[in-house]
């Protein structure tokens, strides 16, 4: 693969001073492809989300650089990378971040009008992304209105809707059942599948086997890498079943 979507080049994150500093990374180096995903493992505190929050220009590194379709976010205003991050990265959080106050089309419909997308035309994507994750008729309920699982297919819907390639989860299933985890993961590889290059976070060995390559991090560092993970087998039926009838944890 020649296609590199994300490039993390010798990134180290440093919070505090003195006594109280924590070295978060310490010279981690890491390239996404198209077509590719990664998965993060690790004990807490080995830097998982410190890396995915630099991936997605939440943040920025220490030293080192984070370029995404060769852009360079270390030399970037904070303006330039919020837009980079409207525009080109789908970022599923841990605690989820949806606007209590707006329905599920309309947070997932948010980023893209925040870009100048009309409307009408985001409440269009944001309706097939919810389509995507199976909760299209949730489209005019307000997160408190749904369950834990449902919100957390919000939140998955608004990192895939538009045409970002870039794809960053931070446990995205740890809110649902086994069955609806496993097709929400599917509708993820589906997307890298179609192009776009994901790092997902995750405790479980079973969510990482959807992964092309797994990283693992210990105390900041990349310590071993893994390739030629097996895939689950999930044809598009099974898919489709699971859609219409699993219920969320």
């Amino acid at each position: 693969m020649s296609d590199v979507v994300l490039e993390i080049a010798h990134v180290t994150h440093v919070h505090g001073t003195g006594a109280a500093e924590v070295r978060a990374l310490a010279g981690v180096s890491l390239t996404v492809h198209a077509g590719e995903l990664v998965a993060v493992m690790g004990p807490s505190g080995s830097g998982k989300s410190s890396l995915l929050a630099l991936a997605g220009g939440l943040d920025v590194p220490t030293s080192g650089d984070v370029v995404i379709e060769g852009r360079s976010l270390a030399r970037a205003s904070a303006r330039e990378r919020a837009a980079m991050r409207r525009r080109h990265v789908g970022y599923v959080f841990q605690d989820l971040n949806l606007v209590p106050s707006l329905t599920a089309a309309e947070n997932v419909a948010l980023p893209l009008e925040l870009d100048g997308v009309r409307t009408r035309d985001a409440r269009a994507q944001a309706v097939a992304a919810l389509e995507g994750v199976g909760i299209e008729g949730l489209a005019d309920r307000f997160p408190d209105d749904m369950s834990g699982g449902q919100q957390q297919r919000v939140a998955i819907a608004r990192a895939l809707v538009g045409p970002r390639r870039i794809l960053l989860a931070d446990e995205p299933t740890g809110a649902l059942d086994t069955a609806t985890g496993d097709v929400v993961l599917g509708v993820l590889r589906s997307r890298i599948d179609d192009g776009a290059a994901g790092v997902l976070v995750t405790h479980e060995p079973r969510h990482a086997a959807w992964a092309d390559r797994v990283v693992f991090l210990r105390d900041g560092m990349i310590v071993d890498e893994s390739g030629d993970v097996v895939e689950p087998v999930f044809t598009d039926q099974v898919l489709a079943a699971e859609l219409a009838g699993g219920d969320d944890a």
